[in-house]
């Protein structure tokens, strides 16, 4: 779903006023979306929708309600999402060539023009079906989950609190990290240690704070400041409140990124040409051929304004009685 923030930043700009909807698998879309004005219903399918007949037909029978003037397949090889546009009612249906699966659909775009990246195909998508005129746009628009600043506030009131007691910092300078992801996308606790120490050695004066996963439990032995939260929104609030965040590849990566914070993200088994995050200051590390102490030196070279000793407070200057001098010169030349 953040993924798709994106497409619709790229809808607003081509449609202004237009009315989205929102069909998705599972109850996260809701949050991703709160506050797009755009967005005028979020249709949230229960996941693994068949276990759930009744729900499942019951919604797709309410968005079937209604006859849309456009209805997008965002997605390269997904057959779940074009089953759904298919029996979605629309004027056009617009969506990337599919060996077997262009039944139903006005527009079918070649997959040969979608980026390699996952949260652009979908707004070179809308763009090739735009108007001529509109389709010219440098760059892409980035993730963005669209927080308030009431949001804001409250993350960096948090964060506060996370570090109230440790020494004091360079203002405004910490450090997110989330050290879980899925599979063998997950370093193991040691490369962890190896790395945060490393860190650690090159910036002391860098205050760090864990991002619990959704399990509840640390990743990092529970050596530092951590923050948990069951929402989406408040974890990004919290995460939007720190000037880096690194993570490994997964959704949290993403949700910082969508959170404006400056990401690194760490990959060593999928390709961060396809995930990886961007715009924010943020950049993909490619770790697979690297040691923990290699990447942090290299997360350190790419945000080395962040990583730099604190200046040391100016001392207070001696004071040079300077205006009693000139005093007496002057009274020196009015008596000669």
């Amino acid at each position: 779903m953040l993924l798709m923030t994106p497409l619709i930043a790229e809808l607003e700009r081509l449609y202004k006023g237009a009315e989205i909807d929102v069909v998705a698998e599972g109850p996260l879309a809701a949050d991703v979306f709160a506050t797009f004005f755009s967005v005028k219903n979020i249709y949230c399918l229960p996941r693994r929708g068949f276990k759930h007949p009744v729900s499942f037909l019951a919604l797709l029978a309410r968005i079937r309600r209604t006859r849309y003037d456009l209805i997008i397949d965002p997605c390269v090889g997904s057959g779940f999402s074009r089953t759904l546009a298919r029996i979605s009612r629309g004027r056009y249906k617009l969506g990337f060539e599919a060996p077997g699966k262009s039944a139903g659909f006005t527009h079918l775009v070649p997959r040969a023009i979608a980026p390699p990246h996952m949260a652009q195909r979908p707004v070179a998508l809308a763009r090739w079906h735009a108007a001529a005129g509109q389709r010219e746009e440098p760059g892409f628009p980035a993730l963005d989950i669209r927080l308030t600043e009431g949001e804001r506030a409250c993350g960096k009131a948090v964060v506060r609190e996370l570090l109230a007691e440790q020494a004091p910092s360079r203002e405004g300078c910490t450090i997110g990290i989330f050290a879980d992801a899925t599979g063998s996308k997950r370093y193991p606790q040691a490369w962890w240690d190896s790395f945060l120490a490393t860190l650690r050695e090159h910036a002391p004066h860098l205050p760090m704070v864990e991002i619990v996963p959704m399990h509840g439990r640390s990743m990092l032995g529970s050596r530092g400041p951590s923050y948990y939260s069951s929402s989406i929104r408040r974890m990004a609030a919290v995460m939007a409140a720190m000037d880096l965040v690194i993570s490994a590849d997964c959704g949290v990566m993403h949700l910082a990124t969508a959170a404006q914070a400056p990401t690194m993200g760490m990959f060593c088994v999928t390709d961060a040409k396809v995930y990886g995050p961007y715009g924010m200051r943020s950049h993909s590390l490619l770790t697979r051929d690297m040691s923990a102490q290699e990447a942090a030196r290299q997360v350190i070279e790419a945000f080395a304004g962040l990583f730099s000793a604190p200046e040391l407070p100016l001392q207070e200057p001696t004071v040079v009685p300077a205006r009693a001098e000139v005093v007496a010169l002057a009274g020196r030349l009015q008596k000669t």
